[in-house]
């Protein structure tokens, strides 16, 4: 089996190296191969994974390459974690964000939509390659933003089976375990639970938690109100998670409590872009020495916890037919039969050797399906603008988005986006 991975690079990599060192007795990995614009970070991160797998005994080969359809050519999955523009493209999202008075964030508001714009061109030319030269390979896209990227694979990249991943649900999920652990003093399998969650990407809210089908959630969701009523600084009001009787994802407090998140940002610098910058130069100086080859304990601080526990138990699930249960971004294609069946949802999904499928899913209340149908409508557009170039469809992507600017302000404020992003953004400068 070969396995590639676009974004090599990236500093999550020896996380997902660990996982596939975790697993290789159940998966007959041959190659993987990081391939990576960046020759430079490549040679760093790469070699660090391959003196991972070294000292690991060389159960399978760690190849570098910076020619994506080299790297494509022949594999069984393909997983996307790459980053247009770099870390500096991201600082600029969220400082975009703040000189418009907005949410400046690399997945939600402006900065989503400016990080979609440069990533779909990049996806949708890794989904060519796959089609050409890795005919029946799984894409597994993790680069954010996760659902509005994989919302265009699937309208524009249909022949390519792909499927949207985040560690928000694996994240709660293992939460839940915990916590149902130190109630209780016992330790439920992983696979014995499910995650009764729905919505988009990075906007969803958890209603239900399920071991061996036993519904769970009139004990875990009063412990969670009471836990909210003894914190000093709550996250969440109680009176909104009492009324909606479910734990909302964290990015919905972007929505909830948006005054709130615009006073923070004011405090900046420096960003999260700037301290993950910071990290990340850490890292990167671990990495380079030779001397090493386990990852460090600051990768926990980079973000996406149990990344790669979800990557590859999801491509275990998949190539070794065991039907486990994962939270995904996939179609609809009916399992919340009142929403629209092309739409991409996040939610739990039954993953085995034919596919992706999506478990049926009752649809959320109305408090939580108008936010969704107007993101989804964002988002939508949004693919347009990208693929297409489309000015227009770009303006019309901002005045529906909910933490968008007025309506006044929205040409000034795509002028600023498009500006600041041209040198990756050619399809709306030709």
């Amino acid at each position: 089996m070969k396995i590639t991975v676009i974004g090599g690079g990236s500093t999550y990599t020896p996380e997902l190296v660990n996982g596939f060192l975790a697993r290789f007795n159940s998966l007959p990995i041959k190659e993987l191969w990081l391939m990576d614009v960046d020759s430079e970070r490549l040679d760093i991160v790469g070699g660090f994974a391959q003196r991972m797998v070294r000292a690991k005994g060389d159960p399978f080969k760690v190849v570098l390459s910076t020619n994506q359809r080299e790297a494509i050519a022949g594999a069984s999955y393909v997983i996307t974690q790459l980053r247009v523009g770099m870390m500096m493209a991201r600082r600029g999202d969220e400082y975009l964000g703040l000189r418009h008075g907005l949410i400046g964030q690399e997945t939600t508001g402006v900065g989503g939509m400016a990080k979609a714009l440069r990533t779909i061109p990049v996806l949708l030319d890794i989904a060519k390659d796959i089609h050409e030269t890795a005919r029946g390979a799984l894409l597994l896209n993790f680069t954010n933003p996760a659902g509005l990227v994989t919302e265009a694979l699937a309208r524009h990249a249909s022949k390519v089976a792909s499927v949207g991943v985040c560690n928000v649900g694996i994240t709660a999920k293992i939460k839940i375990l915990d916590e149902l652990e130190n109630a209780t003093g016992s330790r439920v399998a992983f696979d014995h639970a499910i995650l009764n969650t729905l919505g988009l990407n990075h906007l969803t809210w958890h209603r239900g938690f399920t071991i061996d089908g036993t519904e769970m959630w009139p004990m875990i969701f009063p412990a969670y109100v009471e836990s909210i009523k003894e914190e000093s600084r709550p996250e969440w009001d109680v009176r909104t998670i009492e009324s909606l009787g479910m734990i909302p994802n964290y990015y919905l407090q972007y929505f909830y409590y948006t005054a709130k998140k615009l006073e923070e940002q004011k405090k900046w610098p420096p960003s999260r872009a700037e301290e993950v910058m910071e990290i990340e130069k850490n890292l990167l100086r671990t990495y380079a020495d030779e001397h090493f080859s386990e990852p460090p304990a600051d990768l926990m601080k980079r973000g996406g916890a149990y990344y790669s526990t979800l990557a590859t138990q999801l491509i275990n699930s998949h190539h070794n037919n065991l039907g486990q249960i994962h939270v995904v971004n996939v179609r609809n294609d009916g399992a919340v039969k009142d929403w629209p069946a092309d739409w991409i949802l996040e939610l739990p999904a039954k993953v085995d050797r034919r596919g992706i499928h999506p478990l049926h899913a009752d649809p959320l209340p109305a408090s939580c399906f108008g936010l969704i149908s107007q993101v989804k409508m964002y988002e939508l557009l949004t693919v347009e603008a990208a693929v297409h170039g489309d000015r227009n469809a770009a303006y019309q992507a901002l005045l529906t988005h909910p933490l968008g600017p007025s309506a006044d302000k929205v040409q000034e404020v795509l002028d600023d986006m498009l500006e600041t992003n041209k040198q990756w953004l050619p399809q709306f400068f030709n």
